[in-house]
């Protein structure tokens, strides 16, 4: 049976994102994105502001998109990262389920916060500060109702990402690889390597071409390094 790829989305988007990748994954692994609130088929549901509840609640949709397989690798990039650390620790602890990799993208390693915040800020401060950070805008929010609709969800993702901290100090049972785009403005080489602090079972710490979203622009390189990765 091949391996369950969970991946979690970056702040402001959805499962959706991840449904091209499918075609790049190969045999060995499926794709398997999990939905948060506040966004697509969930759009109506409270979206999350803290990361433990959100990782408590993702964990039984991570296990119906398991679907009977037992060998797990997780993705995340940016807030997804932090949440897949805290979905890791949870899956290491679930009977039944080998956690397989951890591959977090775009993050500093989980308890480093950065020094500026885009949490309280009024909108259109608050969307210069997001895309400032992401060194992308999306188009959906030049569009006015595009906005209104998405705007709450951001600030919720945002807030939850700015306001997260890390309960556990241990060192993560499975290895983990970070990953960062080489000219990522926001999350330092630095940072990223610092993920080697929590890894208990091995690390590798790598660039792919472009910036703080290069993963955007990736999806094949990428899903090759966690395929020979795992």
């Amino acid at each position: 049976m091949s391996i369950g790829l969970v991946c979690l989305p970056f702040a402001g988007a959805g499962a959706s994102f991840f449904h091209p990748w499918a075609a790049h994954a190969g045999d060995r692994l499926a794709v398997l994105p999990l939905q948060l609130p506040g966004r697509e088929r969930r759009i109506d549901a409270e979206p999350h502001r803290d990361a433990h509840v959100a990782a408590d609640e993702l964990l039984p949709d991570l296990v119906d998109q398991l679907d009977g397989r037992t060998d797990v690798v997780l993705f995340g990039h940016s807030l997804g990262a932090v949440l897949a650390y805290e979905l890791a620790h949870r899956v290491v602890a679930e009977p039944g389920l080998t956690l397989r990799h951890l591959v977090v993208s775009g993050s500093p390693e989980p308890h480093t916060q950065r020094p500026r915040r885009a949490t309280g800020l009024a909108d259109d401060e608050f969307l210069e500060r997001v895309s400032e950070f992401a060194g992308f805008t999306h188009e959906a929010l030049r569009d006015p109702e595009m906005r209104e609709l998405i705007l709450p969800t951001l600030r919720a993702d945002v807030e939850m990402h700015e306001n997260y901290r890390p309960r556990s100090h241990d060192r993560l049972s499975a290895p983990i690889t970070a990953l960062r785009g080489s000219e990522d403005t926001l999350v330092t080489a630095a940072e990223a390597a610092r993920w080697s602090e929590v890894a208990g079972a091995g690390f590798e710490y790598v660039e792919l071409p472009g910036g703080h979203m290069y993963l955007t622009e990736s999806a094949p390189q990428l899903l090759k390094l966690i395929d020979t990765a795992v």
